[in-house]
C-alpha cells in the first residue's frame, strides 16, 4: 500500500484559484464516497479550510493513484486538468506523512503554530471515519497526527506568543485589563487594520464598540459590524472620555489626538487607564501622551517588534516540533512496515491450522473409540504444540520487517513455508472484492450523470 497527499494551499495557489477547489459542508460526505469508489484508492480522506484543499489517500500503486485522484478533482469541480496542474503539489509516503504531521501541528499555516487547523484535520478524519473511507492504515496516521499535535502544543510554546500586530495588540491589552469584558473600545478611523484589531477585541470581550471617523456614513457603516455606535470627530473628547481602548488608522496628515487635548479629559476620568494603539503612518496619536498618568500608548514599531520577536520565538518551537515530527514518521512507518507481516502470519497459522485439522481426523478415524472429553483434550494440546512452534518464527519476523532489507526478509519467509498458493488465492480475493467496488462506483457515476441530465 501507498500512501499519497494531493492538494494546493495559499503557497502554491492565488484565492481565485483556491476558490474553485472548495469542498462545502454538504457535497464532502458524497465527494468520499465517490472517491473511495476510484480505481486504485483503498482509503481516503478529504481536508479543506480557507487557505488549503488536500486529498489524502491509500493506493494500491503510485502511478494509478496519481492519475485517477488529479482526474477526480477535474471531474468533481468540473475543470481541465491541465488547467490546475501548475498549482497542485503531490507528496508520497514518507513525505505525504511528513507533511500530514506539519500541517497538524500548524507549521504549514499561515500563522506559524496556530491550533484550529488541529480541529480541521480531526473533524476531517472524523467524518471520512463516519463514513467509512478510512481504514487500518489512516485510521492509526490521523491518529497519530492528532495525537502529536497536542503534545506539540502541550510542550512547547508554539502557540503562546501573538504573530499578528492585530493580536499583538490583544496581548498587550490582557496584560493592562486582564481581561477585556466590559471594556469599550473607541477606533478612530475606518482602516483595514483598526477593523481587524477591533474584530479580535470584540471576539475577546469587549462590550462596546464606537466609531469616530470625518464621515458620519463611514462611521456607521464599520460600527453595524461589530452594534455598535458613530460619531465624528467633532464628538472626540465625550468619546475618549468614555472609552477604555482607543485604536486609531484615519490617515491624517497630522495627530488626531495631542497631548494637550486628551490631558485635562484623564483628570475627569479619575484615574481610569485608558490602553491606546496607533496603527497610522504618520501617526495619528502625539507621543506625549504616553507621559499622562495612566495612558498606555503603543505604535506600530511598538506592535511590529513585539510580533518579530514573538516569530523568533515560535520558530525556535518549530525547531523542536519538527524533531517530534521526525521521530512520528520512523515511528509510523515502523508500524506500517509490520503490516506486511499480517498477511503472512495469518497465511502461515491458517497452513498450520489446516494440516493440524488433517491430523486429528486421522487420529479419530484410527481411535474411533475416543471419549469427545478425549478428543477435546487432543485437539487443546495440539493446538498449543503449534503456538508453541509458531511464537518464536512470528516475533523473529516482525523484528525483521522493519529493518533494511524487511521486503526480501517477508519473501524469503513466505517461500521457506510455502506460502504463496495461500498469499495469492486471498489477493485474488481482495482483487476482486476491489472490482466491485470500482463496478458499483462507476454504475452510481453513470446513474448521477442521468439525473443531472
Amino acid at each position: 500500500m501507498e500512501i499519497l497527499t494531493l492538494g494546493l494551499n495559499y503557497k502554491t495557489a492565488p484565492v481565485e484559484i483556491r476558490e474553485k477547489f472548495t469542498f462545502s459542508d454538504d457535497s464532502t460526505p458524497r465527494a468520499l464516497h465517490l472517491l473511495s469508489q476510484t480505481k486504485s484508492v483503498v482509503e481516503c480522506v478529504i481536508l479543506g479550510t480557507c487557505n488549503r484543499t488536500e486529498i489524502y489517500i491509500v493506493c494500491d500503486q503510485l502511478h494509478t493513484g496519481r492519475f485517477y485522484t488529479r482526474n477526480f478533482l477535474a471531474e468533481w469541480f468540473g475543470v481541465d486538468r491541465d488547467s490546475f496542474q501548475e498549482h497542485i503539489y503531490m507528496k508520497e509516503n514518507d513525505e505525504a506523512i511528513e507533511h500530514l504531521f506539519r500541517v497538524t501541528c500548524g507549521l504549514d499555516s499561515m500563522v506559524m503554530g496556530e491550533t484550529q487547523i488541529l480541529g480541521q484535520v480531526r473533524d476531517a478524519f472524523f467524518l471520512a471515519q463516519k463514513h467509512q473511507t478510512t481504514g487500518t492504515v489512516f485510521n492509526t496516521l490521523f491518529q497519530q497526527a492528532i495525537t502529536l499535535a497536542k503534545r506539540a502544543h502541550t510542550e512547547t510554546g508554539i502557540g503562546q506568543n501573538a504573530v499578528s500586530v492585530s493580536y499583538a495588540a490583544i496581548e498587550l491589552g490582557k496584560k493592562i485589563f486582564g481581561t477585556f469584558e466590559d471594556k469599550s473600545v473607541l477606533i478612530l478611523g475606518a482602516g483595514k487594520m483598526s477593523e481587524l484589531t477591533a474584530k479580535h477585541l470584540h471576539a475577546n470581550g469587549v462590550s462596546q464598540v464606537r466609531v469616530a471617523n470625518r464621515t458620519l456614513e463611514r462611521a456607521q457603516l464599520l460600527a453595524r459590524k461589530f452594534q455598535g455606535d458613530a460619531c465624528t470627530m467633532d464628538h472626540l473628547a465625550e468619546a475618549l472620555l468614555e472609552a477604555d481602548i482607543v485604536i486609531s488608522s484615519t490617515g491624517a496628515s497630522g495627530y488626531v489626538v495631542t497631548y494637550e487635548q486628551l490631558r485635562p479629559i484623564m483628570k475627569q476620568r479619575k484615574h481610569r487607564p485608558l490602553f491606546m494603539v496607533d496603527i497610522a503612518v504618520p501617526r495619528d496619536l502625539d507621543p506625549r501622551l504616553h507621559d499622562l498618568d495612566n495612558v498606555y500608548l503603543y505604535d506600530i514599531d511598538d506592535l511590529e517588534g513585539i510580533v518579530e520577536s514573538n516569530l523568533e520565538e515560535r520558530s525556535r518551537e518549530a525547531e523542536r516540533i519538527t524533531g517530534m515530527i521526525s521521530e512520528e514518521v520512523v515511528a509510523f512507518q515502523n508500524w506500517l512496515n509490520t503490516l506486511g507481516v499480517v498477511p503472512l502470519i495469518s497465511a502461515l497459522r491458517e497452513k498450520a491450522f489446516v494440516i493440524h485439522g488433517d491430523a486429528m481426523r486421522k487420529i479419530e478415524n484410527k481411535l474411533p473409540d475416543l471419549t469427545e472429553r478425549e478428543r477435546h483434550i487432543i485437539r487443546k494440546h495440539t493446538r498449543g504444540i503449534i503456538n508453541q512452534l509458531l511464537h518464536d518464527p512470528v516475533v523473529r519476523l516482525k523484528e525483521l520487517a522493519v529493518q533494511k532489507r524487511g521486503d526480501e526478509v517477508l519473501e524469503m519467509f513466505s517461500t521457506i513455508f510455502a506460502l504463496e498458493e495461500i498469499i495469492e488465492r486471498r489477493r485474488q480475493e481482495a482483487d476482486w472484492e476491489e472490482e466491485k467496488k470500482h463496478a458499483a462506483g462507476v454504475k452510481e457515476k453513470v446513474m448521477a450523470a442521468h439525473s443531472r441530465e
